[in-house]
């Protein structure tokens, strides 16, 4: 009962933290996007490849990105992430196998918000505990690679119920993996039927072509709300 108790209260603070981070975001105009899977999945390669498509947009029309990683140890993906130009802070957790609100609050510290257009949040490798825990985020994103198992939705539901978006990462291996894409996303959509789902490769060309318009789509959305908020007013 006292574990049950503790638990409660700590994810009770957790929300309440949470809910006033989405409330700064939402002030300040960005999109906050949370990234989570199993080790190996490709996270970190998919935010590099992004940042670097991103990167490559006109001046004018260049978004203000920034990115928050979470690992256990070490700050290599930090570190690979930051060569794309774009602030990038590490968060290690010392062995915390999820990011939760205190984290995130702390790490925003010395970031101005309205400078940001969108914020990424690489979660530390794992599809159970993060599942738990709300960073204000406006979208939580699983990724599965074809190098895992396909039957993966039915073992992690939570993070797959609670997750808008389902990235099946390095699709050039179809075919050399013993992996069902079909039954994946049948899968997932067994657990949430109104999941979106997009197939994509870091290595292939256009291989995230479905994922950057996706994106787009949503900053599309809050750029909207901002001119309907601008327009109410």
């Amino acid at each position: 009962m006292e574990t049950i108790t503790l638990k409660q209260k700590v994810l009770s603070e957790n929300q309440r933290i949470a809910t006033a981070l989405r409330q700064r975001y939402d002030a300040a105009g960005l999109l906050c996007l949370n990234l989570i899977s199993a080790p190996g999945s490709g996270k970190t390669a998919l935010l590099e490849k992004t940042l670097e498509a991103l990167g490559r947009e006109e001046p004018s029309r260049r978004l203000r990105v920034a990115v928050l990683t979470g690992d256990i140890q070490t700050d290599n993906d930090a570190r690979r992430l930051a060569r794309y130009g774009y602030p990038v802070k590490q968060i290690t957790t010392g062995g915390t196998c999820h990011l939760d609100g205190t984290m995130i609050e702390r790490a925003l510290a010395d970031w101005k918000l309205d400078e940001i257009d969108l914020l990424f949040i690489e979660n530390v490798g794992n599809l159970v505990c993060p599942s738990s825990y709300d960073l204000g985020e406006h979208a939580k994103i699983v990724l599965l690679s074809v190098t895992e198992g396909d039957d993966k939705p039915l073992k992690y539901p939570s993070i797959f119920f609670k997750s808008e978006l389902f990235l099946m990462t390095k699709v050039d291996l179809l075919g050399l993996v013993p992996f069902d894409a079909d039954e994946a996303e049948r899968n997932a959509r067994r657990i949430h039927q109104g999941m979106e789902i997009v197939r994509c490769s870091a290595t292939k060309e256009g291989g995230l072509d479905g994922w950057l318009k996706w994106l787009e789509a949503r900053l599309e959305a809050v750029r909207e709300g901002l001119h309907a908020g601008v327009a109410s007013n």
